[in-house]
């Protein structure tokens, strides 16, 4: 038996500073765009797991890593650089000056087959992932008792969202495996308010501007677990197939988020009469038609819709009928006239701080749910190999609403993974049906 077993420990051996091996010819000033600052400057994490790498040694794994990560801030350049506050408009903007990346190394106590991956609370801060302020990507590698490794991304919000990411990750690993860019990165942040700006009356019911107070003295809430599971396959088929009813043509996220909102309502205070539902939407290819100049665009592109029910529609209607909501509020935020119009929504709220009110846990009880179908998992392969599991994960201490993010399954079998953070009774409520099965070294076949 395992010293340290069931208790996960991890000793950090030695930080690096990881700079681009080509450099701007000076240092730019890349200013944000109004999206960028509806963003704002909270860490996003993503944690991959790789059991048996191929490369000989952790030293050699080290190695691998840094050089290809050098190669790739050369067209990645704001990742490399430092957030500052512009002294005149006090708004955040980035210095590319090849400041550099941290990459940690650490040693783990335990094997991979002994880590709790359902229980994330135990994996986070402090252990595997770890936040500097002074570099924007802070990347921690792990290595465990049986060679197994995991590689902890940390970004700040500012340098973009999931998609600007998740084609960083993706450069990087093909970088590693000496393949051609499938990216090559736009960096103009060219997203301009019109003016005069104007914007539909809709937008104040969803975003508010808020100060750092409101974010320190949001009501205290109880969604304090941070949770991963499986879904399988059968099961996302099965839900979807259920939302279709009655001749309706409804995408596996709409079947799912209509599952999880009608088991909400069962795990919530019963003062409340009705609650929430909010979405993470992804503006590139909404923003220009069919055209779509947007792919490789770095940065953030995110709006938020959220639909609201009452408790007794939602206990009484059908997966079906739910899902028919879901597909409803969702529709509202899917042309270029909604992301032009946030943006001028953000150009008449400046300066300051600005956030969907559903973040600050204002409006009663809800929850949160971002798609990452896209997002790159089994093609994380870094030159060791590819991974068994890919996930975000939050390390964020305080939040007002229950939040989920799916991702495809590392075993590319149609089934997911799905990051939660929740109050204790919607996790009971969940776990209490067979379609959330908590993640085990079983489903990663270790």
């Amino acid at each position: 038996m395992e010293a340290g077993q069931g208790k996960l420990e991890v000793f950090i051996t030695k930080k690096s500073i990881i700079r681009a091996i080509n450099s701007l010819p000076k240092p730019q000033i890349l200013t944000l765009s109004n999206l960028d600052l509806l963003s704002g400057r909270f860490p996003v994490t993503y944690l991959y797991f790789y059991p048996n790498p191929e490369a000989a040694s952790f030293t050699s794994i080290i190695e691998s890593v840094k050089c290809s990560l050098a190669e790739t801030l050369s067209y990645y350049y704001p990742f490399a650089g430092r957030i500052v506050q512009n002294p005149v408009t006090a708004e955040p903007e980035i210095v590319c000056d090849n400041n550099g990346a941290l990459v940690v190394e650490g040693h783990a106590n335990i094997s991979l087959k002994k880590l709790e991956f359902y229980n994330l609370n135990q994996c986070l801060q402090g252990k595997l992932v770890s936040i500097s302020p002074d570099f924007p990507l802070h990347v921690q590698v792990t290595h465990y008792t049986c060679g197994g490794i995991s590689i902890a991304f940390n970004f700040d919000h500012a340098l973009g969202d999931a998609s600007s990411f998740g084609k960083f990750l993706l450069s990087w690993s093909e970088i590693a495996q000496n393949k051609t860019l499938s990216c090559m990165p736009n960096h103009q942040r060219n997203l301009y308010p019109r003016y005069p700006p104007t914007y539909h009356p809709f937008l104040d019911q969803i975003f508010v501007k808020c100060t750092i107070e409101d974010i320190i003295n949001m009501p205290t809430t109880n969604i304090l677990l941070k949770r991963l599971y499986h879904i399988d396959a059968s099961s996302i088929n099965k839900l979807q197939h259920i939302a279709c009813a009655n001749g309706n043509k409804r995408t596996k996220i709409e079947a799912f988020s209509a599952y999880i909102w009608k088991i909400m309502v069962t795990a919530i205070d019963k003062k409340h009469e009705r609650c929430k539902m909010g979405w993470l939407v992804d503006g590139r290819g909404r923003m220009h038609g069919a055209q779509d100049p947007m792919s490789d665009y770095i940065g953030n592109v995110l709006s938020v819709t959220v639909g609201e029910a009452s408790v007794a529609e939602l206990k009484l209607g059908s997966i079906s009928d739910i899902a028919a909501i879901v597909h409803e509020t969702i529709s509202k935020v899917t042309d270029e006239k909604h992301f032009q119009d946030l943006i001028d929504w953000i150009e008449c709220h400046r300066p300051g701080l600005m956030l969907p009110k559903i973040v600050l846990g204002r409006g009663g009880p809800a929850v949160v749910l971002s798609s990452g179908r896209r997002f790159p998992v089994a093609e994380l392969n870094f030159g060791f190999g590819s991974p068994v599991l890919g996930t975000v994960c939050s390390t964020i201490e305080k939040i007002g609403v229950g939040y989920f993010n799916q991702r495809p399954s590392a075993q590319n079998d149609g089934s997911w993974t799905v990051s939660a953070i929740l109050w204790p009774e919607l996790a009971a409520a969940l776990e209490s049906d067979p379609i959330f099965e908590p993640m085990s070294a079983n489903h990663l076949q270790l």
